[in-house]
């Protein structure tokens, strides 16, 4: 179905069966608007979906027993008021292709100019032809604004041609299946508040039931034909309509351009929602349909200039890599001080929620393509500090205890072992800020929101953990990435990046000062963030020669892989948690995830080798976010083959439906992965400090790769082929790099070459019983 060449996606025909993956794949956003790939027709569909970052509704969790602690409230996004609609009735006959015949139906993705292009020719049941031709965009520039340019036109015969451009709040949705990783289906979640047309002009603004939050959408038109036009409009609670229509003789056409504005407020009055659509609306009128594909385009060549990578050997990675970028910027670019959702606003899985791997694995990316989203994202945590302050008095913990999932900031977790004991969502956080002043020499926003944020969850670190009478600190009774162990002591990759954290807090504490005696710092409670930091207990198998992934993980009775059959994958769908809790199996990468994310803490090669051939048997890849970071590990330890079969996987876990559940949304995160598994796998990309070290490598299937980056203010071009690596300060001030241990000082526009070492013969770990990587 999916054709890809380097900068477009192209869908050749339509397949109704699949339309709810396409509509995912080719969903707009810029971080604050989210329009999912519906037809333009709104049906057939899959899942309508128009979102707004942010805005949800309040739903009761319900518990057949209740605890202490329990969130009593969930959240959902909604979909809100839906601009995409224009309907068309060729001679009286609705413009449907499930009826009459379809010619042909192409939609391209043009990763280039943010445009999604569709053009369709179709004969209705009275035998009728129209060629329909849209292209539409959500602006990277005017933030408030979507838009459309749609053209019908005659094909052999004159035709009488109606189109109803609307506004539709409270759209019927398909209900949910029994998936938990999906949205609850919320009925009618939005009260009227005023609807209005007036000439080519509509508006509708409502309020969430639940959450009384306020959005408001409005639209304008412009509308062109070749022969007789006439106009009409009318609005109601739900829905606000322009009725457009036009005689057409054969080779005539009626335009039209639909300018759509979204904004929304919990606090703003409705009058100021209001103005605040139609001063976008008037903002983008000005500039016009073609003034906004222009904006749209510079501002993508600017993005691509920056970020770009190129892999030769593997077309279908090389767009896929490129695509897995475009959905990445889609998801943060004008998010401001908003989350990025899991799914990013392509879809309602996981409700819209925003979880760890924002921070684990979107803002990497960022830090190094589009720093400036990263700043927002993480001023969003900052926000939010007051409820994960409550949470952690709650909890009966000092400091700030950030939530599992959120849309606002509140815990919205129901189920404990997988959600408030997963604290390392605090270190995540905090290495998030840690990267992101360290790339960007920010220290305004590490004044004013960074320390604090490392501050507060420094302190949870020392309420949560303890030191044993030989001094080492613990931190027992948490959960770490992998969700099929829970609640378990010293988790490895929790224990390092809660000293990451508590080592980052002493080092930003001391850069500011009187901003951190502010907050209460002083030198015993910096001194003691150092002791618990430099004491952190890793446990180890000594008859094994492997770091455990918590404590006791290597005793526990083997997962049955012979007896699992493919189709009981993922296992969480298919056995209880109980079992799979005490068994030796892991759903994602977790001692592994911590091999690369605190990759100094494990300095010996050999023992990252025996840690990574021990866990890759063992897991079973349950969660999007695992194929990424094995790629990276098996890279590292010269499993190069291996490495590009997991990069294989992530860049094509959504154009391949790999966990069949595209429908729902995007995988942002793996999406992001796809670019992790490239510039720190085959990139060797590892970043501390101010060390920026490379130790690149490639597998046979692939003969060049090369990524742009910015760091320190300097942008850097990383050209890999199979024997060198050539490095170039693109723009910026000269540079130093580190390459196989070697410090390189680069001049800028001034490339210099090195060799790659021949890596040493291994032999390729294995991987749980049906559970090989780089399905195609």
């Amino acid at each position: 179905m999916l054709r890809a060449d380097p900068w477009t996606l192209t869908e050749k025909y339509l397949d109704l069966a699949l339309l709810p993956q396409s509509e995912s794949v080719f969903a707009l956003s810029n971080g604050h608007i989210g329009w999912r790939g519906n037809l333009d027709e709104g049906e057939p569909h899959g899942l309508p979906g128009t979102y707004l970052n942010g805005f949800f509704a309040l739903r009761p969790l319900p518990y057949a027993e209740g605890g202490y602690g329990y969130p009593e409230s969930g959240q959902t996004v909604v979909n809100v008021t839906n601009g995409k609609i224009l309907r068309l009735l060729v001679n009286d006959e609705p413009f449907d292709l499930r009826y009459g015949r379809v010619h042909q139906h192409v939609r391209k993705l043009d990763l280039r100019t943010g445009l999604l292009h569709r053009d369709c020719t179709w004969t209705s049941p009275a035998g009728c032809t129209v060629r329909v031709r849209s292209s539409r965009l959500v602006s990277f520039t005017q933030r408030a604004i979507a838009a459309i340019h749609y053209e019908v036109q005659a094909v052999d015969t004159p035709i009488r041609v109606v189109v109803q451009s609307e506004l539709v709040a409270n759209e019927q949705l398909p209900t949910a299946h029994g998936d938990p990783r999906i949205a609850t289906t919320l009925e009618s979640p939005l009260a009227a508040e005023e609807n209005l047309t007036r000439g080519n002009r509509l508006r509708l603004i409502h309020c969430s039931h639940s959450s009384m939050l306020r959005v408001a959408a409005a639209a304008d038109h412009d509308v062109q034909t070749d022969g007789p036009l006439s106009t009409d409009s009318e609005s109601s609670e739900d829905v606000a309509r322009l009725t457009v229509t036009a005689s057409l003789q054969p080779r005539q056409s009626l335009r039209l351009e639909k300018r759509v504005a979204y904004g929304w407020s919990g606090v703003r009055s409705l009058p100021a929602v209001r103005d605040q659509v139609e001063a976008a609306l008037a903002a983008a009128g000005a500039t016009g349909w073609q003034g906004l594909v222009d904006e749209q385009r510079i501002y993508l060549d600017a993005f691509w200039g920056r970020s770009d990578v190129e892999v030769e050997g593997d077309e279908e990675i090389q767009h896929a890599v490129r695509f897995a970028l475009f959905h990445v910027l889609q998801a943060g670019a004008r998010a401001e001080q908003r989350a990025v959702p899991a799914k990013g606003l392509t879809g309602t899985g996981y409700d819209g929620h925003t979880f760890w791997d924002t921070e684990t694995f979107v803002l990497p990316l960022l830090t190094y393509t589009s720093p400036h989203s990263v700043a927002e994202a993480l001023r969003w945590r900052h926000c939010t500090l007051p409820a994960a302050r409550e949470r952690a008095r709650q909890l009966g913990l000092r400091g700030a205890s950030f939530p599992w999932r959120t849309i606002d900031g509140a815990e919205c977790a129901a189920y404990w072992p997988a959600g408030t004991a997963a604290f390392h969502i605090n270190a995540d956080i905090a290495d998030a800020v840690i990267r992101y002043v360290s790339a960007t020499g920010d220290l305004d926003f590490e004044r004013t929101s960074g320390l604090e944020l490392l501050v507060e969850t420094a302190r949870l670190w020392m309420s949560l953990g303890y030191h044993d009478e030989h001094g080492a600190f613990h931190l027992d009774g948490v959960t770490g990435p992998d969700e099929y162990s829970a609640i378990t002591d010293d988790n490895t990759y929790t224990n390092l990046m809660a000293a990451k954290n508590l080592r980052g807090a002493a080092e930003s504490a001391d850069r500011h000062y009187d901003e951190a005696a502010a907050l209460g710092v002083d030198e015993a409670e910096l001194a003691a963030w150092r002791r618990a930091a430099d004491s952190v207990h890793l446990p180890y198998n000594e008859e094994l020669g492997v770091h455990e992934q918590h404590t006791g993980f290597t005793r526990h009775q083997p997962w049955d892989f012979e007896a699992t059959q493919p189709d009981q994958y993922p296992l969480l769908l298919h056995f209880p948690y109980f079992d799979i809790y005490r068994k030796r199996v892991v759903k994602q990468a977790d001692l592994v995830l911590a091999l690369y994310t605190c990759s100094d803490d494990f300095d010996d090669a050999e023992q990252k080798e025996r840690d990574f051939v021990y866990y890759e048997p063992l897991t079973v890849r349950d969660s999007s976010l695992s194929a990424c970071c094995q790629a990276v590990i098996a890279a590292e330890t010269h499993h190069t083959e291996l490495a590009y079969a997991y990069t294989v996987e992530a860049a094509l876990m959504d154009l391949g439906d790999l966990e069949k559940n595209t429908r729902d949304g995007l995988h942002i995160a793996s999406l992001a992965g796809a670019w992790m598994a490239v510039v720190c796998g085959f990139g060797g990309m590892r970043h501390t400090g101010n060390t920026l070290s490379f130790t690149p490598t490639l597998p046979t299937s692939l003969s060049r790769v090369a990524f742009r980056m910015e760091i320190w203010g300097s942008r850097l071009l990383v050209d890999i082929h199979r024997e060198a690596a050539e490095y170039t300060v693109l723009a910026g001030t000269p540079t130093t790099i580190r390459h196989y241990g070697t410090d390189i000082t680069l001049a800028v526009g001034r490339p210099r070459t090195f060799p790659i070492p021949t890596p040493p013969p291994r032999n390729s770990p294995k991987q749980p019983e049906g559970r090989l990587p780089g399905r195609r």
